[in-house]
């Protein structure tokens, strides 16, 4: 209760400071939260946490108690602050392990970041969380306490005695269109499929030959994502598709997928490799009198008679 009445007092003895000022006053997290974060984090061996707006390295530091071989690095603008954790972090032998940065949260570099943590106000946690899902690997876990990221959903909540802690893991980035082939019945099978997405939820639809169906049951975790497709597959039959991949680029995703048909009352199946590129354009909105393999032809040039 102290704690609440203490960060309301500051909410309100800010409101007449510039927005930049306001969001970067330094109030330490309860070090039971941050006991909790780590344990959420589930902080593994080979881990990089990586706390934006550090403070007094507190986060950081619970993180590598926890694990003796993780690697860690906090950023904050305060030099008073960074001077004193990197002082602490040798204090405690962990400086081959732990630094601390003079560094705006939004210069930080966190592509090899495999946990993010941060405790900071609401607003400047929305402003960074379109900076984690554009820069941070798919995979990435990232963790906050009291506040959350707004309309991104949590993949965990962890609450006690009403405060709460929250775990994302960050989405790879799947939107978009994509395109795939492969061998199937004695025939070059091509789809074009469309993904929309938002955060931590996909769905779409795909094209092939004439026909088109939708992705269903998709699923996206980190860079994993699954799904299934059931259609008619041209002189093949209905055929049920069940993808499983991984994201290892923004332009790529490679995995399986398991063709199931019936064939003389018996079920075949098949497995091979999958492959997915993205694409600039999709075939899936070609005419359905065409074929998608190739572009529409040109309509007819009018006829221009002569008087």
């Amino acid at each position: 209760m102290i704690r609440l009445l203490f960060i309301s007092v500051l909410l309100c003895a800010a409101t007449a400071a510039s927005a930049q000022e306001r969001f970067s006053i330094f109030v330490g997290s309860a070090q039971e939260n941050v006991e909790r974060m780590i344990r959420v984090a589930q902080v593994r061996d080979d881990d990089v946490v990586v706390d934006l707006g550090s403070g007094d390295g507190r986060i950081v530091f619970t993180a590598a108690k926890a694990n003796s071989k993780l690697r860690g690095w906090g950023v904050d603008i305060d030099e008073k602050l960074v001077r004193e954790s990197n002082a602490e972090a040798k204090k405690l032998g962990m400086a081959d392990r732990v630094q601390f940065y003079v560094r705006d949260v939004f210069d930080a570099d966190i592509r090899d970041a495999s946990v993010i943590t941060m405790w900071l106000w609401p607003e400047m946690q929305r402003m960074l969380r379109t900076k984690i899902l554009a820069e941070a690997r798919p995979g990435t876990r990232v963790l906050t306490n009291i506040w959350d990221l707004g309309t991104w959903p949590p993949d965990q909540t962890d609450t006690v005695d009403s405060s709460s802690v929250f775990l994302w893991i960050v989405p790879a980035r799947v939107a978009g269109n994509w395109t795939w082939e492969f061998e199937y019945a004695g025939a070059k099978r091509s789809y074009d499929a469309v993904i929309e997405q938002y955060f931590q939820k996909a769905e779409g639809v795909v094209r092939n030959g004439n026909r088109r169906g939708v992705l269903d049951k998709m699923t996206l975790r980190g860079a994993d994502i699954n799904f299934t497709l059931a259609m008619t597959v041209g002189n093949a039959g209905f055929v049920t598709h069940t993808f499983s991949g991984k994201a290892v680029s923004d332009n790529e995703i490679t995995g399986t997928v398991r063709l199931q048909r019936t064939v003389n009352e018996e079920t075949e199946t098949t497995e091979m490799p999958w492959r997915a590129t993205r694409a600039a354009a999709s075939r899936y909105f070609a005419p359905t009198g065409e074929s998608p393999t190739r572009p529409p032809e040109p309509p007819p040039k009018p006829v221009v008679k002569k008087p």
